[in-house]
């Protein structure tokens, strides 16, 4: 009997450490809300009306994910995650293309990891979208994306076909690299996107600066914001597409965290000669922000703890245009406000009201584009839980 109990014990201690090695966690984010739009575009000739609706990721995007880690010894670790993204409110995939196969369109990514850092290999951001926690994207999250953090990657874009190296936490800094292959035979350059970025944490203070480029090519690792034929015609593979630089910082004052940073982002092929005649960018309704030559993107924000559940928010991001052409100059202000109650350390409502305004160029709008109109509102009430 005693023999039996001593073995069983032995099985249970090597099971538990087997399990300790090596784990795997599902997890995910669904994220839903009734969104009121004022003047959004009802034709091509300048109409506008009132628009309601149920969004799927007003704050987050709704996803389903899968990671895991596996201990290798010597504090050596293979890791990996899987991420795809849903639309909640009619059940479809995310971002997908008809006929499209991009499943794990959010994140798709295995490597090692260790005292060294962490190196990862496959469809990822790059570090824009970590230094984004000390923006607005942490509290409002898409609700600011249109007017200018879409533009200049801090909403998390991705990169396909890519390595990165993050170093480990050195005394409150941490790197990053990423390198995308653009996979053009002969053309190394075709498709190539690279950046690096920097954070820093120190109690209540947050900094981060990040850089990322690329270049145009036909299995481009990241696709052009300008996404117009003649932009990634053969004469242009290789050549510049898009060039970014990001500057955040956040402090915790007491119950009130406050904000600032700055975007700049040059699109070098965003030329009349490259977009064409039929659609002279020096006319005001063909100034879009992927149209851009230079964007500087502004923001200072706060959001303030009333309680340890209950959350007063405020933003305003502002976005100063450059296109090609005669007085090719426009601007672009959004002020946001919300509130946020936690009531639970997974679930949470918000409340949030945006007025973006439009001089010189077209209006993104909030969510959707109120066409010529200078400006438009928006006011979204919803809930997400976190699993």
């Amino acid at each position: 009997m005693k023999k039996s109990l001593l073995a069983l014990a032995v099985l249970g201690a090597f099971a538990g450490a087997a399990q300790a090695q090596s784990s795997v966690t599902i997890y995910g984010i669904v994220d839903t809300g009734v969104v009121y739009q004022s003047k959004v575009a009802t034709n091509a000739t300048g109409g506008t009306g009132s628009k309601f609706g149920i969004n799927s990721g007003v704050i987050q995007g709704s996803r389903i994910g899968f990671k895991g880690v596996e201990d290798l010894g010597g504090g050596l670790s293979a890791v990996f995650n899987l991420e795809t993204g849903f639309n909640n409110d009619n059940g479809a995939l995310n971002g997908q293309d008809p006929g499209s196969t991009n499943l794990f369109r959010r994140k798709s990514v295995v490597g090692l990891a260790g005292g060294f850092g962490t190196v990862l290999l496959g469809r990822q951001t790059d570090y824009a979208d970590t230094i984004s926690a000390y923006t607005s994207v942490a509290d409002f999250g898409g609700l600011t994306g249109n007017v200018g953090h879409n533009l200049d990657r801090l909403e998390g874009t991705r990169t396909n076909n890519s390595v990165s190296y993050t170093t480990a936490n050195l005394s409150g800094f941490t790197g990053n690299l990423i390198y995308g292959f653009g996979e053009t035979a002969g053309k190394t350059s075709a498709g190539q996107s690279y950046g690096a970025g920097l954070k820093y944490d120190n109690g209540p203070l947050g900094l981060g600066l990040n850089y990322y480029q690329s270049k145009a090519g036909t299995t481009a690792s990241d696709t052009s914001l300008l996404s117009t034929a003649a932009a990634i015609a053969a004469a242009n593979q290789g050549n510049t597409a898009y060039k970014g630089w990001n500057v955040v910082g956040s402090y915790q004052f007491g119950p009130a965290r406050v904000y600032g940073n700055w975007s700049r982002v040059k699109q070098d092929l965003s030329t009349q000669a490259n977009i064409g005649a039929a659609a002279p960018l020096s006319a005001v309704n063909n100034r879009t922000l992927a149209r851009t030559n230079k964007a500087d993107i502004y923001e200072l924000g706060t959001a303030w703890s009333l309680t340890p559940s209950l959350k007063l928010l405020g933003a305003v991001t502002h976005t100063r245009a450059q296109f090609d052409g005669v007085n090719g100059k426009g601007k672009l202000t959004q002020v946001s406000l919300g509130t946020d109650y936690w009531l639970s350390k997974r679930t949470d409502l918000y409340a949030f009201v945006a007025n973006i305004r439009a001089k010189d160029m077209v209006n993104t709008g909030v969510y959707d584009s109120p066409a010529n109109d200078n400006n438009q509102t928006a006011v979204a009430v919803g809930i997400r839980h976190k699993f």
